[in-house]
């Protein structure tokens, strides 16, 4: 009986900050070494499942009022693709900005900086394609009807609100809150749900740029003849893109580094 409330014990400790990093660092390390080819397929899946957010935000837009609380209640319909992608173990791009980083910062090597780039182009592309095929039939309406399509284009206009620039800024906060999202549910266990759900809420509400997420929505503006492929690539994609590996890549990832690094064995520091 001893032994089993000191087990019942140990798994309602929280893990600590070196546990963390040695599990996703070893989760990065399985992403590394993974086929291209099984990269892309899970890459791809995660693009299309991820529109969902934009489809459920649409549906809720579509059948509130316009009213002041509206977006807060919208907002609920964004963690939904996140939900489908993370607890489905598919391939995101920002989720793999700390995955791939930590075993890059904790044994830096040619093969580990070429291998997390191979990984982060393949996934976004992957990711891209995705949301390219599901923005490419909400505009068509093969994903829903009129009034759908509508209140979608009306959910993704605001993404055309901030210049290349500011679109860089606004990502940065959203790529450090995926990778903290990344980081803290290894410990989460059965709370996973509700660590998905009010990250990724957060990140709505407060209106920061998730590339792709962000892309879902550039993609339907663009077929639906609202943007054109210059600007919708290069004016709001890609500043999504580089604010999110700002954010996660370049500052949370290194912090959760930096914090275990001197406690960590020497062959790996």
């Amino acid at each position: 009986m001893k032994m089993a409330e000191t087990h019942d014990d140990d798994d309602l400790k929280a893990a600590d900050a070196k546990d963390l990093h040695r599990t996703v660092r070893e989760e990065g390390e399985e992403e590394l070494r993974r086929p291209a080819i099984s990269l892309f397929w899970s890459g791809l899946a995660a693009g299309i499942a991820i529109s969902t957010s934009l489809i459920a935000e649409a549906a809720l837009h579509e059948h509130l009022p316009d009213a002041p609380w509206r977006e807060l209640v919208v907002g609920f319909g964004y963690p939904i693709g996140f939900l489908f992608v993370v607890l489905g173990r598919m391939q995101l791009f920002t989720e793999s900005t700390i995955t791939a980083m930590l075993p890059l910062v904790t044994r830096p090597s040619a093969w580990a900086l070429g291998r997390t780039l191979r990984l982060w182009g393949i996934v976004l592309l992957a990711n891209l394609l995705g949301t390219a095929i599901a923005g490419w039939a909400i505009a068509h309406g093969i994903i829903g009807d009129d009034a759908l399509r509508t209140a979608a284009l009306a959910v993704s206009d605001k993404i055309t609100r901030l210049s290349p620039g500011g679109t860089v800024i606004n990502a940065v906060p959203a790529g450090f809150v995926i990778a903290v999202l990344a980081w803290v549910l290894p410990s989460a266990r059965m709370q996973s749900f509700w660590l998905i759900l009010s990250f990724t809420y957060i990140l709505t509400i407060a209106g920061f740029s998730h590339s792709i997420v962000g892309s879902a929505q550039a993609f339907l503006l663009l077929f639906s003849g609202r943007t054109e492929p210059v600007e919708t690539l290069l004016g709001l994609i890609a500043p999504a893109v580089l604010g999110n590996l700002i954010g996660g890549a370049g500052i949370f990832a290194l912090l959760a580094h930096a914090q275990v690094r001197g406690e960590m064995p020497k062959e790996l520091t």
